[in-house]
């Protein structure tokens, strides 16, 4: 089985038994914000597209590129496709052209012409754009696990099949926490640093306990070339920046005693049939690395004529802003009663222009309804350029957090929690993903989770209020607050109430004292890439 890297979260896997091309991604996404790592559009697309599966894991266009698959993916490729709850994933790639699909049941093996495959679906409103997927893959001698942008709260599903030998794990930021908050120098630097670390530590769970043979940072970092973004790259030496590169990690993994790591270029080649994995890279990576602002700067004046080209098309001034606001929103909010609930404020959201002025809207969750703001007070507030707004309008985009948001080309400033409603309404404007969502958390809040466990001389829930993970593996307490080491969520366990948002408390009390409150309702939330990590 050979592994050849293709930048970002893409891979092609092949064996005996086929090949398989995942998650394609060449073209700038997120409003021309984001690029691969290093850069991967001078590969030979044509000659990968042949492969003989596809598999995209989730709709974020960093793994999702439409021009990309419908330019240089063989229609001809049969498309692994994960088990979502709703058929966006299919529609949209059956839209460019694809017609052949084997559909695994969620977290089942599946023999596909000698070729064992699994996939593993993450099904929340909260994970990536409605769903996110891991892929594992036997062809009989070795066994690759594909976790990308998914987390799963347990691996059991994944090590109960046997010994893994190729592990691919996202390690790099892939949101726009905290760069966006309009927050101090200092308190941004804390809060990146805060997760620059919690996303490694993550890693190393997982890796330890995988067990994997050797393992594989992917999935990241994305590098950004347009200028007002360019502070985004971490060429400063500054350990607070949430987007490290593969060496930076791999440097820190082996400081943490492991040797497993192997770094993936676009175009290097993994051999798992050799002792030791050996990699041939296409060229020596101190190209890259040696000197990465200079690398960059070749690769922004190749690439950012693509993203010049595009901004001429944003502007929509034909589009009048509040009316069409009015008219899309107004019936979501008349369904969102559990999002409206969690929120029970306003979010004002201002478009702004120097030329042609700033339009100010309010989205009223008590009132359920949309107006020009008047002043009034709010825990949420988000700006952007008009021109972006009227973009996302005039494509009609129902996932703001898939294209707004992920291009980081916005500022956001909230009083009090982190609130994780408002994000999954955002990224569910439309009918269909809106009841999907109200049915989910609906669904949550009817079911029990009685189950306790006993930690440092508590006893608590075992599963987690937020991602539902297993706290006897991923609970750690100090200094009387539990913290979930999955996303870093917190709680006080004086009385069980959560220090990271709302709505999510803890039932938990000292041992040998009864357990207070009714069971609270498991609630799961996932990073961007919906995956949308927690904003502390």
């Amino acid at each position: 089985m050979r592994i050849t890297g293709l930048g970002h979260a893409s891979v092609l896997i092949e064996t005996a038994h086929g090949s398989i091309l995942t998650d394609p991604w060449v073209n700038p996404a997120y409003f021309g914000s984001w690029f691969p790592f290093p850069d991967n559009s001078a590969l030979d697309w044509d000659a990968i597209g042949q492969a003989d599966y596809l598999f995209v894991s989730h709709l974020h266009r960093d793994h999702f590129d439409p021009e990309q698959l419908r330019k240089h993916v063989s229609k001809k490729t049969t498309v692994l496709l994960p088990d979502f709850p709703t058929s966006e994933l299919e529609d949209a790639l059956r839209e460019l052209g694809f017609t052949s699909f084997v559909k695994p049941e969620n977290g089942e093996p599946l023999d596909v012409d000698g070729l064992q495959v699994m996939i593993h679906s993450l099904t929340s409103p909260t994970d990536g754009p409605i769903g996110d997927s891991s892929l594992w893959v036997y062809d009989g001698r070795h066994r690759v696990l594909n976790q990308n942008d998914a987390r799963p709260s347990e691996l059991d599903v994944f090590t109960e099949l046997g010994p893994v030998d190729g592990y691919l794990v996202q390690f790099s930021g892939a949101i726009w926490f905290p760069m966006v908050y309009e927050l101090p120098a200092r308190a941004k630097q804390a809060l990146g640093l805060s997760k620059r670390e919690r996303q490694f530590d993550r890693t190393l769970r997982y890796i330890n306990d995988l067990g994997a043979r050797f393992v594989f940072p992917t999935a990241g970092p994305p590098c950004f070339l347009d200028e007002e973004l360019w502070g985004f790259n971490d060429i400063f030496g500054d350990e607070s920046n949430i987007f490290p590169d593969q060496t930076v990690y791999l440097d820190w993994l082996a400081s943490q005693g492991h040797d497993e790591g192997r770094l993936l270029l676009p175009g290097s080649v993994a051999d798992l049939d050799t002792p030791d994995c050996r990699v041939q890279h296409p060229y020596e990576p101190e190209k890259v690395f040696a000197n990465k602002e200079s690398y960059l700067r070749e690769m922004q004046a190749r690439r950012m004529p693509e993203v010049e080209a595009a901004k001429a098309g944003w502007a929509h001034p034909e589009i009048e802003i509040l009316p069409a606001l009015v008219e899309w929103f107004t019936p979501l909010l008349a369904e969102a009663d559990h999002m409206a609930k969690g929120i029970d404020g306003g979010v004002r959201f201002t478009a702004e222009d120097a030329e042609r002025g700033d339009v100010d809207v309010l989205l009223d969750f008590v009132a359920r309804e949309v107006r020009a703001y008047a002043g009034e007070k709010v825990r949420y507030r988000f700006r952007t350029r008009r021109a972006y707004l009227e973009q996302l309008i005039f494509e009609h985009e129902i996932d703001w957090v898939n294209s707004l948001f992920l291009s980081c080309r916005f500022s956001a400033h909230r009083i009090g929690p982190y609130n994780e409603f408002i994000y999954v309404f955002f990224k569910c404007l439309s009918e269909e993903r809106l009841n999907y969502a109200e049915g989910w958390f609906a669904e949550q809040n009817a079911a029990e989770a009685a189950e306790t466990i006993v930690l440092d001389g508590w006893e608590m829930q075992r599963r987690c209020p937020h991602l539902k993970a297993d706290l006897s593996r991923f609970g750690t307490i100090e200094d009387g607050v539990m913290t979930c080491q999955m996303h870093g969520w917190k709680w006080r366990l004086a009385d069980g109430k959560c220090l990271t948002s709302v709505g999510h408390d803890l039932r938990c009390a000292p041992v040998g004292e009864p357990v207070p409150g009714e069971p609270i309702p498991p609630v799961e939330h996932h990073d961007a890439r919906g995956q949308h990590e927690l904003e502390p």
